[in-house]
């Protein structure tokens, strides 16, 4: 990729999760267009996410924080946040939901990858494909138990599997089913993820439960909104019509996926300006947070291994003091 006429930015990852490939994600690839990114040990701009402490180490460097889970940024810490989550905060913020796929320009394929006349006589009724049930919503399973009264559900991951094997390449497999049932691991406003996008892409209808604001960004007249139902049986039933009736099926199938027009491009636009914010004015204007108070004495009780017990001791005593009713 050419750099020239590019602005060189200084750039570092940490506390990332195991395998993370840095250049595959979005905004990364987005920024690449539009900077010369380089990886450095002395980074001006620090990449931070929610598995560890090692941003700790980092003194001299914007940290800007992103997460594909259900939490938020401690603004606190890093000067800048990126997650899922609907709030405002100045500038220091920027709503980038996880269901965007690392390759942002897939979002078009929601629209344009949806068959006009698909074969539905060669399609398999339903999958469920999850592995994640320590940290998971047992509603998942309940529908899925309730759904496969009615016909076998495949399910081909590690959790009520009834395959003989697990699925390798999820993306192929849900391509061949009518539904996916898509149900997150935590039901919060603005929590939505690849299990509702990538049935989309693929031209699988989403049996979906989830974010109670998944209206805001989708129509969910293009997908199963269990919501919408007064309960399970009746999400049921209504599934089972759509399974039994094929014209009323593919106009579901058939309908838009967003309730706006250029979706690609408005968060292609975001993610531009949000880091153009902080990469096109000098480092210190770039700042946000601030050490000072009972803000330097958080950081150090959150973060204690490098303090003797007496130490420690001794900063939660400060802390009650800042917060004792006498100071409020």
């Amino acid at each position: 990729m050419k750099t020239e006429g590019k602005k060189t930015v200084k750039i570092a990852f940490c506390d990332f999760w195991q395998g993370c490939e840095f250049d595959n994600l979005h905004f990364i690839r987005i920024l690449k267009e539009k900077y010369n990114l380089v990886y450095t040990n002395e980074p001006d701009y620090l990449f931070c996410s929610c598995f560890g402490k090692e941003h700790f180490k980092y003194k001299d460097c914007i940290k800007i924080f992103y997460t594909g889970e259900n939490c938020t940024c401690d603004f606190n810490l890093y000067d800048y946040g990126l997650t899922s989550h609907y709030m405002t905060i100045t500038d220091r913020h920027l709503r980038l939901p996880q269901w965007i796929p690392y390759d942002i320009s897939q979002i078009s394929l929601m629209e344009f990858n949806r068959e006009k006349n698909p074969n539905l006589n060669k399609k398999k009724f339903c999958n469920f494909v999850y592995s994640n049930a320590h940290c998971a919503e047992r509603f998942r399973e309940v529908f899925f138990e309730k759904l496969s009264k009615y016909k076998k559900v495949d399910s081909g991951g590690s959790i009520l599997n009834n395959l003989g094997y697990k699925v390798q390449d999820k993306l192929d497999f849900i391509k061949n089913y009518k539904f996916t049932i898509a149900i997150e691991n935590s039901f919060i406003q603005g929590y939505t993820t690849e299990k509702l996008s990538e049935p989309l892409i693929m031209g699988s209808m989403p049996i979906y439960y989830g974010d109670p604001m998944v209206n805001k960004e989708f129509n969910t007249n293009s997908f199963v909104n269990i919501r919408d139902y007064k309960s399970i049986d009746e999400a049921v039933e209504y599934i089972v019509e759509l399974d039994k009736n094929d014209k009323l099926y593919l106009e579901k199938l058939q309908s838009p996926c967003f309730i706006h027009t250029n979706v690609e491009k408005y968060y292609r636009n975001k993610i531009v300006d949000f880091f153009s914010n902080i990469f096109d004015c000098k480092k210190e204007e770039a700042k946000r947070t601030t050490q000072y108070g009972w803000t330097k004495y958080y950081i150090e009780a959150i973060n204690p291994p490098r303090y003797k017990k007496f130490e420690i001791a001794k900063i939660k005593e400060k802390m009650k003091k800042i917060f004792s009713k006498e100071n409020i």
